[in-house]
C-alpha cells in the first residue's frame, strides 16, 4: 500500500489552495481503493458564512473532498497520470453526521467501475469524522 503527504498529493491532482481538501493518503492500492484524511481548518473562510456562530462544512466540501479522493485514485495509476479529473455526475448522496471546524475526515474510497475506452471512472466513498459514518458519496469522474 502507498501513502502520500500533503506535498505528493498535490504532485498527483491539479487542485491547490483553497481548494485542495486532502492532506495525505494514509492507504493506496491505485485504481482499486484509497484511504485519504482531511483535517477541516478552522481557518478556512467558508466558515465566516457557514454558519456564524455555528459553523459547519458545507456538503459540497464533503463532495469536493470525495472527488478528490477519487481523482487520487484512479490519476495514480500510469493512464490516467498527469491527467485532468472532471466532474460528470455524483450519485447517492447522504449526509449523516456534521463536519465541524477542527475535525479531521476520513475519506474510503473504493472502485464501482472504470470505463478505460471514454476514460470514465466511479468509485463509492464513505467519508468519516473519526469513528462515525458522516456522508456517503458515489463519484463519477472523466479523466482528461
Amino acid at each position: 500500500m502507498l501513502k502520500y503527504d500533503r506535498e505528493q498529493v498535490m504532485r498527483i491532482i491539479p487542485q491547490r489552495d483553497p481548494i485542495l481538501l486532502i492532506d495525505s493518503v494514509e492507504e493506496l492500492d491505485p485504481g482499486n481503493s484509497i484511504t485519504a484524511t482531511f483535517f477541516v481548518r478552522p481557518d478556512m473562510a467558508i466558515f465566516q458564512g457557514h454558519f456564524p456562530g455555528n459553523p459547519i462544512l458545507p456538503g459540497v466540501y464533503t463532495v469536493e473532498s470525495a472527488a478528490q479522493a477519487t481523482s487520487l485514485l484512479f490519476l495514480s495509476l500510469d493512464r490516467y497520470s498527469g491527467k485532468l479529473p472532471l466532474f460528470c455526475g455524483i450519485d447517492n448522496v447522504r449526509f449523516l453526521r456534521k463536519i465541524k471546524p477542527g475535525d479531521t475526515i476520513t475519506l474510503k474510497g473504493s472502485l464501482l467501475s472504470e470505463n478505460t475506452e471514454k476514460a470514465i471512472v466511479k468509485s463509492h466513498v464513505e467519508v468519516f469524522n473519526g469513528d462515525e459514518k458522516a456522508a456517503l458519496v458515489d463519484v463519477t469522474l472523466a479523466i482528461r
